[in-house]
C-alpha cells in the first residue's frame, strides 16, 4: 500500500474527474472522455505518450470493473497533470476494500496459462510508479493510481 500523495498549492494544472458506472461500458467511456481530454490538454492522439497513458487508464478502470465493483456503486475517475513534472496521473477508485491489488514490488508475473493478472505488470511496465491506498474520503474502498509521462 503507497500513501496518498500531499500536493503543494497550485499544483495541478488542468484535472478531469467523473463517476462511471462499474460496467465495461463504464470503462470505455471513461477510457474515450480521457484520451479525448489529454488531446486537450496538448498530449495527442498517435503519440507514445497518449496511448501509454490510455492503456494505463483503461487497465485501471477494467480493473475497478473487474475486481472492484459493488452492485450500484460506480467507480470513480481523476485524471490530472502534475506541475511542474508535467507527468499525467490516473487516479481510479472503487468502492470494494476487501480486494486490494497487491503493492508495486510484491508485484509478479502469472503463470503461462492464467488467463488475467497481467494488467498490473503493463501498468509497472508503462507508468513511472503506481500504488494504491485506501479511499481518503465518503466510505469503503480504494483508489489505485499511476503517474505517466506526459512527453513521449
Amino acid at each position: 500500500m503507497t500513501n496518498q500523495p500531499v500536493l503543494a498549492h497550485g499544483a495541478l494544472r488542468r484535472t478531469f474527474e467523473m463517476r462511471f458506472t462499474s460496467t465495461p461500458r463504464g470503462a470505455r467511456l471513461a477510457r474515450r472522455l480521457a484520451a479525448h481530454r489529454l488531446d486537450a490538454w496538448g498530449i495527442p492522439y498517435g503519440t507514445r505518450a497518449h496511448e501509454e497513458i490510455v492503456l494505463v487508464l483503461g487497465e485501471l478502470t477494467a480493473n475497478a470493473v473487474r475486481h472492484g465493483h459493488v452492485p450500484g456503486r460506480d467507480f470513480h475517475l481523476l485524471l490530472y497533470v502534475l506541475a511542474p513534472s508535467g507527468r499525467v496521473r490516473v487516479e481510479v477508485t472503487d468502492s470494494r476494500t476487501e480486494r486490494t491489488p497487491p503493492d508495486p514490488q510484491g508485484l509478479c508475473a502469472p503463470e503461462g496459462e492464467d488467463t488475467g493478472g497481467r494488467g498490473l505488470l503493463l501498468v509497472a511496465g508503462l507508468a513511472a510508479r503506481w500504488g494504491w491506498h485506501p479511499r481518503s474520503a465518503g466510505g469503503p474502498g480504494k483508489t489505485v493510481w499511476a503517474e505517466c509521462a506526459s512527453a513521449g
